[in-house]
């Protein structure tokens, strides 16, 4: 239990993978991501900006590109969404690599954002031959395992945390038998789950989500690396007590 507490095989992607992810999204410096590269994590999610992680990440694994997962994705804004094609294209070229694992529509706050025509953008990527999956974000867990059912998705980023547990009703028990990945994000509430009247450490946050074997990877954004290594350092105390 302890070794797939923290590594395991991504579900349909299969790459042995560290659960817990990193973001650079709180620009931790470039020396946590050498950190986290030294401490065997090798799940990077990153946005354009990410400059901390997209100008260490190139040529630190280059050499073994297909033992890391890279997942990146475009944006859907209020005034509008990211080109999806021209989105992925920009981040091959920042992580000078032939494809990136999962390819993400970010952003999906309601249903209606998914439109048809951003079906078929994300499927056109899907058969680029550039990814290895697609994905959305969201909130909305019912819809995101309606479209991990019907084969839209290959993976869903979903909030899980202690404060919202639904997606242990909603979500978990409804995966299907493709075994599609599920990355579990803001484990600590946006950092409500740190202060009064909860008082709960960031490291008990991630080891919440990650003590449920239907989670592949929960994302940490460490604001320094002595966030990361106080979190590290708790995550790897293994499963919480039921």
């Amino acid at each position: 239990m302890q070794e797939q507490f923290l590594r395991a095989p991504l579900a349909k992607l299969g790459t042995p993978t560290c659960r817990i992810g990193l973001s650079a999204s709180y620009r931790p410096g470039r020396e946590t991501v050498i950190r986290a590269l030294d401490e065997g994590l090798n799940y990077y999610f990153f946005f354009g900006f990410d400059t901390h992680m997209t100008k260490v990440l190139p040529d630190a694994i280059r050499s073994r590109r297909e033992q890391f997962v890279l997942a990146t994705g475009a944006y859907n804004y209020i005034w509008g969404y990211q080109n999806l094609s021209r989105t992925l294209e920009s981040r091959l070229r920042q992580m000078k690599t032939d494809y990136i694992d999962l390819f993400h529509f970010l952003g999906v706050t309601r249903r209606k954002h998914f439109t048809q025509k951003v079906r078929d953008e994300l499927q056109a990527v899907r058969e680029s031959g550039l990814v290895r999956g697609v994905s959305i974000s969201t909130h909305d867990r019912p819809f995101a395992a309606s479209l991990l059912r019907d084969g839209t998705l290959d993976a869903a980023m979903v909030r899980y945390n202690a404060a919202h547990r639904n997606a242990e009703t909603e979500i978990f028990p409804h995966l299907p038998p493709s075994n599609p990945v599920v990355i579990g994000f803001t484990a600590t509430c946006w950092t409500k789950l740190l202060r009064p009247p909860y008082n709960l450490s960031a490291g008990t946050c991630y080891r919440f989500v990650l003590s449920d074997p239907a989670v592949n990877v929960c994302l940490m954004a460490p604001r320094s690396r002595k966030e990361f290594d106080e979190n590290l350092a708790e995550i790897r105390k293994g499963p919480l007590n039921p």
